[in-house]
């Protein structure tokens, strides 16, 4: 089982959880792109499955950068350590 995170735009995101991590997955009639992982995170105080994440397909990679460290605050699977 994969943790997915659908980073929606640069203040919005989605959780999911999904039996295989694709390079690209449809949701509310966005195309999304695997841009990290999918990845173990190292051990915290409870088991974690392997992260994926996601954005949509027509951003750039330095919109995603961008995203991703805007939304790192709220979204607890982006802060962890790997």
């Amino acid at each position: 089982m994969y943790q997915v995170i659908l980073l929606k735009s640069e203040t919005g995101f989605a959780r999911q959880q999904r039996e295989t991590a694709d390079d690209l997955l449809d949701h509310e009639g966005v195309t999304y792109t695997l841009r990290a992982g999918p990845r173990q995170p190292l051990p915290t105080d409870h088991a974690w499955d392997e992260i994926a994440v996601y954005a949509p397909e027509e951003i750039t990679e330095e919109e995603f950068q961008d995203w991703y460290a805007r939304l790192q605050p709220q979204v607890e699977e982006l802060r962890l350590k790997y």
